[in-house]
């Protein structure tokens, strides 16, 4: 992103959503490298997360694993395009962090406080995506 804004935009306007983009693509990136993360120890050390009985959503821990692995390059490939200010970075930051959003409340019994902790950054980062706009 560039330091300057265009002819006619306001220049505070601009460096708002400058500013949103930039947080949405460095939250994006943490969220990614954080459910990289998380992916590979669900892959390696099953012991690490708590599981609990009786939980509507059972599935298989290195099941999961992969999922959040996938999920976190997906993240963190999208958030390298929002870092450049493409419209559909922006469009794909929504849907990976929805996703994020999904997987991580289905995955609440494997790694609870995380669980919520990811749940409310994704939610971060669809706020930013949507308020953010580009000057007109």
């Amino acid at each position: 992103m560039t330091a300057t804004h265009p002819p006619g935009a306001h220049p505070a306007k601009y460096a708002w959503a400058s500013g949103l983009m930039v947080f949405a693509a460095v939250m994006l990136t943490l969220a990614g490298l954080l459910d990289i993360f998380r992916g590979i120890m669900a892959i390696a050390e099953d012991d690490v997360f708590v599981t609990t009985s009786d939980y509507v959503f059972e599935f298989d821990l290195t099941g999961w694993g992969w999922i959040h692995l996938v999920l976190g390059v997906v993240a963190v490939v999208i958030s390298l395009g929002l870092f450049q200010g493409a419209l559909w970075a922006r469009v794909a930051g929504v849907a990976i962090a929805g996703l994020i959003i999904i997987a991580n409340f289905l995955s609440l019994p494997y790694y609870p406080v995380w669980s919520v902790v990811m749940i409310a950054m994704s939610g971060f980062i669809i706020w930013a995506l949507c308020v953010a706009r580009k000057p007109e």
